[in-house]
Parts: C-alpha cells; structure tokens; sequence
C-alpha cells in the first residue's frame, strides 16, 4: 500500500485511517511549525507500528526539542528498530567528505550500523532482509550535489527491490522553497554528486524528491514494475510553506556535514562551491566560515574585493576580515554578506569566480586540467555547453547570457514537479 500523508490532501486507501489523518494532519488545528518526525510521535507512530525499521539518518536528525531520531524510535514500544544506516560523513556526522565509511556496532546503542558511503552506495539485499521498513530522516541543504539526497535516491530503489517499506520524515529545505538555480544536470554528468535532473539549486524538501521520483518513470533506476510497486509513505511537516527561511522555523541549524557548521555556510555552499573546483580560489574550507570567505592566491585581499563589488551582484556585499584558520593562522580575505535575500541569485557568484580565475591565471587552469578533474568538475556544475564556453573563452566567456538561460530552465523544472509539491 502507498499511503501519501499531506496536511492539505491526504490520499489514502483505507477510509477509516484517512479519517483519523485528517484530524492529526489538519494544519489549522496548530500554528506552530513541526517536523515530519514530530508527526510521526503525533500519531502514535501508526505508520510503522509493530514493525522492524531501520532508520537511515545523522546528526541532524532531531525532533523539534532537539532529541535525535534513533532516540524517538528506540523510546517508543511501538517501533522494533533494528538496524542504523549512514550516509557520507556517518551517522555522528564526524567522517570526512568523500571518505568511505565502514559498516561498526554503535557503541550507544548496539545496533548495526550499515555504512551507505564505503563498499555499498545502494544498501544491500543483506542489509534490508531483517527490517520491514526504512526510515529516512535527513536534512539536506537544497542543493543538487549534496549527497543525502542521492543516498536516498539509492536506498528507494534498494527497498522497492526488495518489496522493503520507505517511509520519509519530511524536512525544510534551508534555501526554501522558491529558489531555483544554476543549471540543469545533463544525462552524461549524471552520478552520486548529480542522482537526479533537477537545478543546481533544486527548491525541494526531500519528501517531494522522494514522491516525484516515485511518481515519474525514468528517475529511479529500477524497473517500471519495482517502482510501481515500490511502498513510499511521506510523513510532512506541519506549516512550513516555501516562502519560509530557516529562522521562521525556529529550529537550531545542526551541522549536516563539517564544513556546513552553520547557516552562513549553508548560503555559501551553491555560492562559492562550484566557483572553487579549480585554480586559485579558496572558499574558507579550514576556517570559521566555510564556503563564505574568499581568497586569491597572487591578489590581495582589496583586489578581489573591488573585483568583485564591480560586478554589482545582486544581494551581495564583500567585506576584507581577518579570521583564524584550524593552524592557528590568521588569515586575510572577503567575506561575503548576503545583504537581499529577495534579489540574490544563488549560484551567480559561482560562475562569475570561474571567469575571474581564467582571466587571473596564466594559462587558464580550465585548460590545463586533468581529464579526472574535468570529469569532476562536470559532474558537479552539469553543463556541458558551460565547460565548452568556459575551455574556449576563458576570460571573455559570459556567465550572465547562461545564467538568464538557466533562469528559464528552472521556471520549466519547477512547472514540471510543482504537482509533487507537498507545501
């Protein structure tokens, strides 16, 4: 049985269990924003009920007060979990990027830990043989090459498979739910840091990925049969909307990964990500504001930053600080403010680093990259036609004639998943 549960339009089949929903689910009944794992302790956790689960999850994966997920299951008599599954950087959070991370018993509760980012992306048929249902609870950040969302992707097909249950704990997207950007993926870029065809900047929560991959073919790869098949039930939240931003949850930002310490970084990461891949940028990975502080090796703090103010981006301003890095170090450079949230364009400033790096270093370290680093590099960014441009125009290429394009590309992904859209 798939069972949809929307606090606006709840679908399912059994009309006694959609009466008892729409009373739980019914937004008008409170004000105050919860999670998808609060619904799921609402309601008495009768979606897996007398169940054994295994919980996929990481450090962010706290109740509203702050109590982590693996708690609320094990607290309850209403739930067997049985097994605990990471993704990249493990379930405390604590592994490196793209370090493999092995499968252990948790010291704190004795479960098994099957590791989803070492020998295995997609869980095995092994893994998911003593649980009936997967719960997924994790916080991504919005955008496309975060690897939660991947691991997600992996772990629907594996459980669909395996006629295993998914149940998704709905999350908010940090950068909301109204901005779209940067390029589409195309279908040769795609892999672990590009799992779906979206935007860069994508506008989704997790739960409406996870419904709109299951509803349209050809996302999964999985056959027509295992998909169709496949059990998915979403657990929302209740009253986020998508004009929302972080603080108006009043939820504490817990760091998803090392270097997203905090809500700056979350910012940072689809501003600065992309345009630091190669040459001489740095984008302050060792310091207190990853993915916020700029600099340039051979240009001085006061040249980057009057570079960068003539190019009148949208939102931003650029200070010259001083920070101390993880040596102990101090360090000089730009920090970015995000002064407009309305007019910022999140990926612009991305594309805007990668011509000031061809137009700053001789030869242009877009030439002279590696193929593995090529490759690297579109998988990250998606666009073809944007690394052919960038490889043959180096400092005369034009961010702003893709960027418009992009614009127009995102308004059709949006059109084409807002039917997915839970909020």
């Amino acid at each position: 049985m798939n069972e949809f549960y929307n606090p606006k339009n709840i679908f399912i089949k059994h009309l006694c269990l959609w009466l008892v929903l729409l009373v739980c689910f019914d937004s008008s009944l409170d004000a105050k924003f919860s999670l998808g794992v609060d619904h799921l302790e609402e309601t008495d956790f009768t979606i897996i009920k007398g169940k054994k689960v295994g919980l996929l999850t990481h450090p962010a994966g706290k109740n509203i007060n702050g109590k982590s997920t693996v708690d609320v299951l094990r607290g309850t008599t209403q739930v067997d979990l049985v097994a605990l599954f990471g993704p990249e950087h493990g379930i405390y959070g604590d592994e490196k990027a793209a370090v493999p991370v092995e499968d252990k018993i948790d010291q704190k509760t004795g479960l098994p830990v099957f590791s989803l980012y070492g020998k295995f992306r997609k869980p095995s048929k092994n893994m998911l043989s003593k649980i009936d249902c997967l719960v997924v609870d994790l916080q991504d950040v919005g955008v496309r090459c975060y690897t939660y969302i991947s691991c997600m992707r992996y772990a629907m097909e594996a459980c669909f498979e395996e006629g295993v249950q998914v149940v998704i704990l709905d999350r908010p997207n940090p950068l909301g739910g109204l901005k779209l950007a940067g390029p589409m993926i195309d279908e040769k870029w795609m892999s672990y840091v590009g799992a779906f065809p979206m935007p860069f900047v994508h506008g989704m929560t997790i739960g409406e990925i996870a419904l709109w991959s299951k509803k349209e073919t050809g996302i999964l790869n999985i056959s027509e049969k295992a998909r169709k098949q496949g059990q998915l039930a979403i657990v929302p939240m209740k009253n986020w909307s998508r004009n929302m931003t972080w603080p108006q949850t009043g939820l504490k930002w817990i760091p998803t990964s090392p270097n997203i310490p905090t809500l700056d970084s979350v910012a940072g990461y689809p501003m600065t990500g992309l345009g630091a891949q190669m040459g001489n940028f740095k984008h302050g990975i060792g310091t207190p504001q990853p993915f916020r502080f700029l600099t340039f090796e051979g240009k001085s703090p006061e040249e980057l930053k009057n570079e960068l103010d003539s190019l009148s981006l949208g939102g931003l301003a650029f200070q010259v600080k001083t920070l101390q890095g993880s040596t102990g170090k101090s360090i000089t450079g730009v920090y970015i403010i995000l002064e407009d949230w309305d007019s910022w364009r999140p990926t612009e400033l991305a594309f805007h680093m990668m011509k000031l790096s061809a137009k700053w270093e001789t030869p242009s370290p877009f030439t002279q990259a590696k193929d593995s680093e090529v490759t690297l590099f579109n998988k990250h960014v998606g666009s073809t036609s944007w690394w052919n441009h960038l490889y043959q125009s180096g400092h005369t290429c034009e961010p702003n004639k893709f960027l418009v394009k992009w614009d127009m590309d995102t308004e059709e992904f949006r059109n084409l998943v807002s039917k997915y859209y839970l909020y």
